[in-house]
């Protein structure tokens, strides 16, 4: 995502249109919205990219604002094609290359993204969360989160402060926040992690500060907290006003699906998940394993033979 916001903005971006481009991305993609139904209930998904759509829209346009310049950059068209890369998009015309393929195979392109790269993407992420999740579930005694945290503005607060710093994707997350409220936590306060982790985290801010500057990046800090909040506040009063218990519909929305048809969907997903996790865990592995130079840097020379015949020198026998 940020080397996507970097090129955004070599390309002619404003500084607003990037930090609107950061902020919505995470939530509003469609793993984290079909994650967020699995996992938690309807009115966290549609809570969750409305939320980001509206943080990322004010926060674009007070960058914007305060970044105001009368000549507008232009933004070079870069439109390869998506199916098999036949043309660059400038030398042939969007109206023409409608036609080069058909729906089929454009169809196939995109259920091959969606199985091999995309998913490869989120793949270890997305473990990692369920990991955490089954931790949380398993060790920490019920409502012992709902007791020590509380609910409201504190806890959304204290969600803030461990959201904001927290290197986690929007998928892995929505495990980890559906957990949280498994245990205790306000839907609410659930909902600031959701928004605060996968936006902002030490690396993010770094990366922030070099392409879009402190100003943008205090703004694009602020947006996301400001609004975290105020959403949070927001949904815990529709689940007052509904009467609805976060705790008890958490998951729930999946048992309209068939249990065979669950089965074969998980199946599947482990079956994709081979790959990409596979890997990620022998990149790793090779990263910690000493390399061939290492170990030959490390193995002492062997010692030369002192008995070999003394050679002549200075012209003598």
């Amino acid at each position: 995502m940020l080397a996507a916001a970097v090129s955004l903005r070599k390309q002619g971006a404003t500084k607003g249109a990037t930090t609107a481009f950061l902020i919505s991305t995470p939530e509003s993609g469609v793993d984290s919205i079909a994650v967020t139904y699995a996992l938690l209930d309807p009115i966290l998904t549609i809570a969750r990219p409305v939320a980001a759509f509206t943080t990322a829209f004010a926060a674009g346009i007070i960058e914007n604002l305060f970044s105001y310049r009368s000549g507008k950059a232009e933004i070079p068209l870069h439109q390869p094609c998506p199916v098999d890369g036949c043309c660059d998009g400038t030398d042939c015309a969007p109206q023409a290359h409608k036609n080069h393929h058909t729906f089929a195979e454009k169809l196939r392109s995109g259920v091959r993204y969606a199985v091999s790269e995309l998913w490869a993407d989120i793949a270890v992420w997305f473990f990692i969360g369920l990991l955490l999740a089954g931790a949380i579930t398993a060790i920490i005694p019920e409502d012992a989160i709902g007791r020590t945290v509380g609910s409201g503005l504190p806890a959304m607060l204290i969600m803030l402060a461990v959201g904001i710093p927290l290197y986690i994707c929007a998928t892995a997350s929505t495990p980890i926040a559906a957990a949280l409220i498994l245990k205790g936590i306000s839907p609410g306060a659930a909902l600031v992690f959701l928004l605060a982790g996968p936006a902002t985290n030490v690396a993010t801010l770094t990366v922030l500060v070099n392409i879009l500057g402190k100003r943008a990046t205090l703004i694009y800090l602020l947006s996301i907290a400001v609004c975290a909040v105020l959403f949070g506040l927001a949904v815990d009063q529709v689940y007052a006003v509904l009467g609805i218990s976060a705790k008890a519909v958490a998951g729930k929305a999946a048992e309209i699906i068939p249990a065979g048809a669950q089965w074969v969907a998980a199946a599947v997903v482990l079956v994709i998940s081979v790959k990409p996790v596979a890997a990620k865990l022998c990149a790793l592995f090779k990263r910690c394993r000493p390399s061939e130079k290492d170990h030959a840097a490390a193995t002492p020379a062997p010692a030369k033979d002192d008995t070999s015949t003394p050679t002549a020198c200075n012209g003598s026998t």
